[in-house]
């Protein structure tokens, strides 16, 4: 909810990508407080029909965007240098998945159990947004703890997409993924554990990057699967992904995982020219995994990929079929190690320290009722499928077997390294969004939606989605997969096949769930979930 006290500059800003919102504030053409205002306007009046938004604090927005205002006012005055000192994002509005800690502000990882907790302080990524001179408009909505993969397992209701508000818009980042597509911000952070920022940056036509495991601290992130969780940009376009990439990116001593790898100044400089960028695909050599092109694929889907894996081979890249044979393997291992992480990282919800306490009687009574009525379905499917796998007589079995199978799936991806791929190019997810309630009563068809995701993650490689072109209306991702910390790369080639699909027809469509939100006349999606008979949660 957002408490109106300003009144709100009305534009058109909200539509420019990122880089473009920089070049008007250090022109003085437009004025953070500006950017931040036409923001909020579209947020307060949308998202009732899109409900990508848990918590906007319009207060503590205005106030950041006028201190960002008085630092470019100061940068004009003293020059071009100083402005040019000045980061891409300063000024820039921000969304954050509601698993990132906010100093003073709720985070609720979209669950119940996390009730009335306040953040104590900033996650490492947030320091980082801050210190860029970011401004942070709030927290979107999410699959609870991020165990989802269409934000429909979100105790505070599922968002719609905006291409067809009927449906989900993937997750468990759906939120910042919907946010960004219905420009209500230029760019957005999740977290990917095992498709969570790629398959929902598909479903919903944006960019979406899972960086190296170990690229981004996730000190002060509410911890899903802690082998796996990585925090990653959504943008509308690859040089904005770029720039999120590079401000929350490097080493953080509070987290063991954070890798001491230096981050590269050229994330900064991504080319602006459409033909310069395309020239980055001449001679560079893409696996094509025929294991991506799953039993079950929708066929629309796989022939928008090969299309656009056609145009990378046009524009001069190399193209030639790989095989990654413990793919196969890869859903089910993710689904042992996943959970087993999860059950022991929310064993520290007893309704003690922090978040909602229910109160039934003795200690195990009260940790008992606690967790039954703060936990939604799925996360407790989760914990019992971990638990048991962690269980004395079944962890080698289970667990030990898994982290065995890992290990081959990242050989795997060695092996296409070594013989001189220079990146993977893949289907991001096997179909477009599905409707509200199509998938809920039935964990598996869900979970296999997230099918060419998982291996990275099992891998700790990075991965972008970028938009592809439409299926049935709906929009569809490749999925650009890269070596260890070769994120830059990654990004060049994506923004190559940014560059060589400028022109096409699909490019020019907008969401058709744009003009009814815009118009306030969308139902929320929760009474179209009720309208749809998809059932009670």
């Amino acid at each position: 909810m957002i408490d109106r006290d300003d009144p709100i500059v009305t534009t058109d800003l909200a539509r420019l990508p990122a880089h473009a919102m920089a070049a008007a504030l250090r022109t003085g053409e437009a004025s953070a407080t500006e950017l931040a205002a036409a923001h909020l306007d579209r947020i307060e009046t949308e998202d009732g029909g899109l409900h990508a938004w848990l918590h906007v604090d319009r207060a503590g927005v205005t106030a950041a965007a006028r201190e960002s205002d008085v630092v470019l006012a100061r940068a004009r005055a003293d020059g071009p240098a100083a402005l040019a000192g000045l980061h891409p994002l300063h000024g820039i509005p921000v969304a954050l998945k509601d698993l990132i800690s906010v100093r003073g502000g709720p985070v609720t990882a979209g669950s119940r159990i996390l009730a009335g907790y306040r953040a104590p302080y900033d996650a490492h990524v947030t320091e980082r947004l801050r210190s860029a001179g970011a401004v942070i408009l709030g927290k979107t909505n999410m699959d609870e703890f991020a165990m989802g993969s269409s934000t429909e397992h979100s105790a505070y209701g599922p968002t719609a997409n905006p291409w067809d508000l009927e449906r989900v818009p993937g997750g468990s980042s759906g939120g910042s993924a919907a946010a960004v597509a219905a420009h209500h911000a230029p760019v957005a952070l999740g977290t990917d554990t095992g498709g969570s920022i790629r398959q929902p940056a598909s479903h919903c036509g944006v960019v979406g990057m899972k960086p190296t495991y170990g690229r981004v601290s996730r000190y002060g992130i509410v911890a899903f699967a802690s082998s796996l969780d990585q925090v990653g940009p959504f943008a509308r376009d690859v040089r904005d992904a770029a720039a999120l990439l590079h401000a929350i990116a490097g080493r953080d001593d509070r987290d063991s995982t954070s890798a001491p790898v230096p981050v590269p100044d050229g994330l900064l400089s991504l080319p602006a020219s459409d033909d310069e960028a395309a020239s980055a695909l001449r001679g560079v050599r893409l696996g094509l995994p025929r294991e991506y092109f799953v039993e079950g694929m929708e066929p629309g889907v796989a022939a928008v990929v090969r299309e656009a894996v056609d145009g990378l081979r046009s524009a001069g890249a190399i193209v030639e079929e790989v095989s990654l044979p413990h793919t196969d393997y890869g859903l089910a291992t993710y689904y042992i190690v996943a959970p087993a992480e999860a059950s022991a990282n929310l064993a520290r919800y007893d309704g003690i320290r922090y978040g909602l306490s229910v109160r039934d009687g003795d200690v195990l009574a009260d940790y008992l009722a606690t967790r039954g009525r703060g936990f939604g379905p799925e996360v407790k499917r989760r914990i019992i499928l971990g638990t048991y796998a962690l269980s004395a007589g079944y962890y080698d079995a289970f667990y030990g077997t898994a982290q065995k199978v890992r290990t081959l799936i990242r050989a795997d991806f060695d092996a296409v390294w070594a013989s001189g791929v220079d990146a993977v190019v893949a289907p991001t997810s096997p179909g477009v969004a599905w409707r509200f309630g199509e998938k809920l009563d039935d964990p598996v068809a869900m979970y296999l939606t997230d099918v060419c995701t998982l291996p990275v993650n099992m891998a700790g490689l990075p991965g972008i989605s970028v938009p592809a072109g439409l299926s049935g209306g709906l929009p569809v991702g490749l999925q650009l997969i890269g070596r260890p910390w070769g994120e830059l790369e990654l990004l060049r080639l994506a923004r190559g096949h940014e560059a060589v699909t400028a022109a096409a027809a699909w490019r020019t469509v907008e969401p058709p769930g744009l003009a009814a939100l815009r118009a306030g006349e969308a139902p929320t999606p929760a009474e179209r979930v009720a309208a749809l008979g998809a059932g009670d949660r």
